[in-house]
């Protein structure tokens, strides 16, 4: 198999961190383990039911005016109101290549033709509850304009939620997204809810905005003749991990405490870089970290409280913060080698990030406009509110151009 060919900043750190061998694995159809039939609009109203991003206190509520704005255009375009969630199982690939069987929902309109498969990469969550298959997600609404919305849970999530989440890891993440959108594929043939074209829509905010440009890298290496690639959003996304890394420890301060130590845990576990994590965290974070992080039973908001940090500093040792140590500089290569700019997209890319982005820096935007100079890539930066505020704009734009 390639590896994942970054720009030569990032090449020389291949050596350190090398892609498993992948297996070869039977993609035989989507699993069904549960059908439920929803509505998006309820007495005028969004469903209650629907997840909007998560993140704390301090963004508990998302501007009621975005809100307003999406529901105003669903009445306006949607095809149809009343939506099929479709949870189901299917084989993909563990972290070391070896088959695993994963999870995620697949969302239809009730009626009409599917025009494309809108494959939606997820942003940040903590409880298992969280996970596509357990809730219907935001980005599930694109299903009412006649598309066949497909939501990996990824690793760690939906029937792996035993696992530790590879937070963060590019290629492990990514070919769990696109194994599922592989597995789907026979499933809506079968279900006579074959898509019109073959070509694919690619969708992600926050985590899934950097995952989604994994998904695009990978689907053009590797499957563009299975599924090509018509157009691509991204919003809100980390693209360039050690420009986060850097501005985070510059500024001493983060807006979403629990990245920490997925991140760390993620990078460690996704690379196999053996760390030892005692050398990262505080010990009030290790001594919490499977109760808080790793059973999945809290929320992004509610492990953000438990932390009860708004500082690097709080969470992370003064070694672990340190890229001289030779610990953090392992973890700091890795960083490198999970960032998704350094490849050449071959299909449009739409770019969104709020520019009081209070959580994503938006300085991964910026870096993202210099790697893609010159290609088919448009930009929207402006001042749309934090990062919560901005993915229901993001959501609310892209549903616009679907």
């Amino acid at each position: 198999m390639k590896k994942w060919i970054f720009f030569s900043l990032a090449a020389i750190f291949l050596a350190a961190c090398q892609k498993p061998k992948i297996d070869i694995v039977d993609f035989d159809t989507f699993h069904v383990t549960s059908v439920k039939n929803s509505e998006v609009i309820i007495d005028g109203a969004l469903n209650p039911e629907i997840r909007t991003m998560e993140l704390g206190e301090d963004e508990a509520k998302v501007a009621s005016t975005s809100v307003a704005d999406l529901v105003e255009n669903l009445l306006e375009t949607m095809k149809s109101n009343k939506i099929i969630q479709v949870a189901g199982t299917y084989t993909g690939h563990d972290i070391d290549g070896s088959p695993l069987t994963l999870s995620g929902k697949v969302l239809l309109p009730a009626k009409g033709k599917i025009k494309n498969m809108v494959i939606v990469s997820h942003w940040t969550i903590g409880a298992n509850r969280e996970c596509p298959s357990e809730s219907f997600q935001l980005e599930g609404i694109l299903a009412s304009k006649g598309y066949a919305v497909v939501m990996a849970d990824y690793i760690g999530y939906g029937v792996t939620a035993n696992h530790i989440h590879p937070y963060m890891h590019m290629e492990s993440t990514a070919r769990s997204v696109v194994d599922m959108a592989l597995a789907v594929k026979p499933y809506l043939n079968a279900i006579d809810r074959k898509p019109e074209s073959d070509e694919v829509i690619l969708v992600g905010y926050s985590q899934g905005g950097s995952t989604t440009l994994g998904v695009m890298n990978l689907l053009q290496d590797e499957y563009r003749n299975e599924m090509p690639i018509k157009m691509v959003y991204a919003g809100g996304g980390p693209y360039d991990m050690a420009a986060t890394f850097d501005v985070a420890i510059l500024e001493d301060k983060t807006g979403i405490p629990c990245a920490i130590p997925m991140i760390v845990q993620g990078v460690n576990e996704g690379d196999d870089l053996d760390l030892n994590l005692g050398d990262f965290f505080k010990p009030i974070l290790m001594e919490h970290l499977d109760e808080w992080v790793n059973s999945k039973r809290y929320s992004v908001g509610e492990i953000n409280s438990l932390l009860n940090a708004k500082k690097v500093s709080d969470l992370m040792t003064e070694v672990g913060r340190d890229k001289n140590n030779p610990q953090t500089a392992q973890l700091y290569r890795a960083l490198m080698f999970n960032s998704i700019l350094f490849f050449t997209p071959r299909s449009p890319v739409y770019i969104f990030h709020s520019m009081d982005d209070n959580t994503v820096p938006f300085v991964n935007a910026t870096k993202a406009e210099e790697y893609f100079k010159g290609k088919d890539v448009t930009y929207d930066f402006d001042h749309y509110g934090n990062h919560q505020a901005g993915a229901v704009k993001f959501i609310l734009k892209v549903y616009k151009k679907l």
